[in-house]
C-alpha cells in the first residue's frame, strides 16, 4: 500500500507498516521496531474504567474504527494550512505538518548548524544520527496507563521533528512546530525527540490545530524531551483540536544533574483529550517545573496523568494544574511524587485547582504520594469551587457586565501559571488563546 492511500486505523494499519518506511526509505531496523511496536499494540488489552491508570475516563470515546490512516492534500488545502501556520512573529526554526506528512521546514541559521544544532525531519535524522536518534527515541516505557497506544504511535509514526542542542549553545528565539488534522476522520501521529547536551539552552513551542474546527479526528502523540547537564529545556504545548477529536500526548521528560525542565500545556480543543507526563529527575541539583492550563465547555473532557519521579538527591518539582470548567466539562487528575530511595533532600510539590462554572461541570483530581527516602518535603493537594461572588459583585458595582466580570476572574485564575514562563511573546500568544476559547464560550 502506497502513502497516497488511505486505511482505517484498527483494521488495516498493519498491512500500511511498509508502506511510510518503504516510502521515505527508514531503516531496515526502523521497520523492525515498528512491527514489533504493532504486535504490542494488538496484543496489549483496551483500557477500562475498572483500570486504575484510566479511573473516571470516558474510555467508550476511545473507538479508533472510524479514522483514516495515510492520505494527501491537494494544492488549496496545503495552501490554506501554511496560511495558518503562524504563531510567533520571530522564531529560530519553524516546522509544519499536515497528518504525517511535512508541509514545510524553516531551516535554522547557518550560525546555529556551525555549532552543531540539528533541526530536522525524524526520517533524516534516523538515518544522518542513527546513534544519537536510536538512544533517546521513545527510550522510556509508557507507564501512565498508554502503553497501547504509545505501540500504535510507534507502529505508525511516519514523520516528525528531531531538535539536538550541543554543549553550550542557547538559541535564543523558540522553535516552532504545527501538526495540523485536515479532513473529516483523519489521524496524525506527532512527535518531538528533544535532546539538549551540557549547559544548552532552548525553547520550544508545538501547536496543535484541525482545518475543519467541527469535524472528528484521531492524534496519537508522543515527546521525548532531554536535559542534559546543567541544561534547560522550556516546552509549550498548544493543543487546539478541533471540538470532536480524540487525543493522546505522552510526554517523558528527563533532567541530568543540575539542569532544569519547563512544560507548559495549555488544553483548549478536542472532545475528549488524555495528557500523560513522566517527569524523571535522574541528576542531583535537578528541576522539573510541571504546568497546565485547561480551559473546558460544553461536554469536553480533559485527562491528564503525571509521574514526577525523583531518582537522586537534592532534585526539586513543582506541579501547578489550573482547570477552568462550563456547561457539562470534565477533568481528571490523577498524579504522583515518587521519591525513590536514596533520593533524599527532595523537594516537591503538586497542587491542582479547579474552578467550576456550572452547577453540571465535574472535576476529579487524585494526587499522591509514594516516599521512599529521608528529610524530604512534599505536599500535594486538590481543590474546587466556584467563582468568588464577592470578586463578581466587586466588578458589578464598577459597571461591569456580569459574563465580562465572569471573564476578568477566570484569566486571573489562569493567569498564575502562564505567567510563570519567561517568554513574554509566547505568554501572550497563550493568552490570546485563552480569551479566543472564552469568546467562544459566550456565544
Amino acid at each position: 500500500m502506497t502513502r497516497n492511500q488511505t486505511a482505517t486505523l484498527e483494521k488495516e494499519a498493519a498491512p500500511i507498516l511498509s508502506g511510510p518506511g518503504g516510502t521515505r526509505e527508514c531503516p531496515d531496523w526502523f521497520q523492525d521496531q515498528q512491527r514489533e511496536a504493532w504486535m504490542q499494540f494488538e496484543s496489549l488489552p483496551k483500557p477500562t474504567r475498572k483500570d486504575q491508570a484510566w479511573r473516571f475516563a470516558n474510555v467508550s470515546l476511545l473507538d479508533l474504527s472510524p479514522f483514516k490512516y495515510g492520505g494527501t492534500l491537494t494544492e488549496k488545502e496545503r495552501a490554506t494550512i501554511l496560511e495558518q501556520s503562524r504563531g510567533l512573529e520571530e522564531v529560530a526554526g519553524r516546522m509544519i505538518f499536515a497528518g504525517d506528512e511535512l508541509l514545510e521546514r524553516d531551516v535554522i541559521s547557518d550560525q546555529l548548524k556551525k555549532r552543531g544544532v540539528i533541526f530536522q525531519p525524524l526520517e533524516r535524522a534516523m538515518v544522518e544520527h542513527a546513534d544519537l536518534f536510536r538512544k533517546y527515541f521513545m527510550s522510556q516505557p509508557a507507564i501512565l496507563g498508554s502503553a497501547k497506544f504509545a505501540a500504535l504511535h510507534q507502529a505508525l509514526v511516519s514523520s516528525g521533528t528531531f531538535l539536538y542542542v550541543p554543549r553550550g549553545v542557547e538559541i535564543e528565539l523558540p522553535i516552532e512546530i504545527f501538526h495540523w488534522l485536515n479532513a473529516e476522520n483523519d489521524s496524525a501521529f506527532p512527535h518531538l525527540l528533544l535532546v539538549t547536551d551540557e549547559l544548552a539552552k532552548v525553547t520550544v513551542i508545538e501547536h496543535f490545530r484541525s482545518v475543519n474546527e467541527h469535524a472528528s479526528g484521531f492524534a496519537c502523540g508522543v515527546n521525548d524531551l532531554v536535559a542534559g547537564p546543567g541544561a534547560k529545556v522550556t516546552y509549550v504545548c498548544a493543543q487546539n483540536w478541533a471540538d470532536n477529536v480524540i487525543a493522546l500526548q505522552m510526554n517523558t521528560t528527563t533532567v541530568d544533574h543540575d539542569a532544569s525542565a519547563m512544560s507548559l500545556n495549555l488544553n483548549l480543543g478536542s472532545r475528549y483529550s488524555r495528557f500523560e507526563s513522566l517527569s524523571r529527575l535522574t541528576g542531583e541539583g535537578g528541576r522539573s517545573d510541571l504546568l497546565a492550563v485547561a480551559v473546558a465547555k460544553h461536554q469536553q473532557e480533559f485527562d491528564a496523568r503525571t509521574l514526577q519521579d525523583h531518582v537522586s538527591p537534592h532534585t526539586a518539582s513543582d506541579l501547578l494544574y489550573k482547570n477552568a470548567l462550563d456547561d457539562r466539562a470534565r477533568t481528571i487528575f490523577g498524579g504522583l511524587i515518587r521519591v525513590e530511595p536514596h533520593a533524599h533532600f527532595t523537594d516537591a510539590y503538586q497542587k491542582v485547582r479547579n474552578l467550576l462554572l456550572s452547577d453540571d461541570a465535574e472535576a476529579n483530581s487524585m494526587p499522591g504520594l509514594e516516599i521512599l527516602a529521608d528529610n524530604v518535603r512534599c505536599t500535594h493537594g486538590a481543590t474546587s469551587g466556584q467563582v468568588d461572588e464577592d470578586e463578581l459583585f466587586y466588578l458589578r458595582t464598577r459597571g461591569i457586565p456580569v459574563p465580562v466580570a465572569q471573564r476578568l476572574i477566570v484569566t486571573g485564575f489562569l493567569d498564575e501559571v502562564v505567567q510563570r514562563l519567561d517568554h513574554p511573546a509566547i505568554s501572550e500568544h497563550l493568552h490570546r488563546l485563552i480569551e479566543d476559547k472564552f469568546s467562544e464560550n459566550r456565544r
